[in-house]
């Protein structure tokens, strides 16, 4: 089965299957489509909505897309709100939730699928009109500067959605040909040039978030960064100018053991923002000094960043 047909085969299944606890049933789907990945849950990422249908006052439904219906209905606002003002219409919308999840088919790092899919339930959000305030046009109507908000009760039970089935090796070969995201290859042979090659796949510790819109010329452009599966363990660097040698070093191991891999102080340098940039300028100075308490790998790679430094 090729990799379009995976995603349809994968897709179908997904939407149908009600959302549960640990994504158990998600889980079997998906292993069972690509046998050769046994796939497993890295996170959900969360606090997005999306719009949604009309709902009459006694819980009938009368549009599943409110702009839709609102566009065809609404030629005159006059008529339209002398229809509609009192009827007491309400807007839903869909509250989001996407989970990544991801199998390694291979040691590189970027031998690993990573399926995305969306956990959707639709609630009750405002009144469609405020009668003490109508709307000026279907804009206005649409999208309100001060809209009627309303208890958010759910109006249907929640829902998974297929989002994507990415190969990232494919992906990153791609924003690499295109021009864009050097840094994240640059970072992948990194990974495969440092000890945490041989603690785990590197999507056991990240996924890789991407984000796709237009440019001026209304090309497609996608860009990547990355997101750390464990972030909510990590605390930031205490942090101060005469911190050195025994403390650095004190510093970087404990960072790692949150972690669960060696050199993650590193990977957090260039992929986020939990490890300070003069981090590197200290552990250089302390490598000269001699205080050998990092790997030659490790040593390599951040007299390299220190040199020419990148971000993802």
């Amino acid at each position: 089965m090729n990799h379009d047909e995976s995603q349809r085969s994968l897709a179908a299944i997904i939407e149908n299957t009600p959302p549960r606890p640990h994504h158990t049933a998600l889980l079997e789907a998906a292993s069972a489509i690509r046998p050769e990945c046994q796939f497993s849950y890295a996170l959900s990422r969360g606090g997005w909505f999306r719009q949604g249908g009309v709902i009459a006052a006694d819980g009938t439904r009368v549009a599943d897309n409110l702009e839709s219906w609102a566009k065809g209905n609404a030629p005159d606002m006059g008529e339209f709100l002398d229809q509609y003002a009192e009827q007491g219409l309400l807007v839903t919308r869909h509250v989001g939730r996407t989970h990544y999840f991801v199998g390694a088919y291979g040691k590189a790092p970027t031998d690993f699928l990573q399926l995305e899919v969306e956990e959707l339930q639709e609630v009750l959000y405002r009144r469609l009109i405020d009668t003490d305030n109508l709307p000026d046009d279907l804009q206005e109507m649409l999208e309100p500067v001060k809209p009627v908000l309303i208890e958010a009760q759910p109006v249907g039970a929640p829902c998974y959605r297929f989002r994507r089935l990415i190969d990232m090796r494919h992906m990153i070969a791609r924003l690499f040909n295109d021009g864009r995201n050097s840094g994240l290859q640059r970072l992948m042979y990194d990974w495969s040039h440092s000890s945490a090659a041989i603690r785990g796949h590197f999507s056991d510790h990240w996924v890789v978030a991407l984000r796709e819109h237009q440019d001026r010329y209304r090309n497609p452009v996608i860009t990547a960064s990355l997101v750390s599966r464990h972030a909510r363990e990590l605390k930031s660097f205490h942090w101060n100018p005469s911190l050195d040698g025994a403390d650095m070093s004190l510093q970087l191991q404990a960072f790692d053991r949150a972690a669960g891999y060696p050199a993650a102080w590193y990977f957090h340098l260039v992929a986020g923002t939990i490890t300070p940039s003069k981090i590197a300028d200290v552990v250089v100075r302390d490598l000269n000094h001699k205080f050998n308490y990092l790997p030659d790998t490790e040593d390599a790679l951040i007299r390299s960043w220190l040199a020419t430094p990148y971000s993802v």
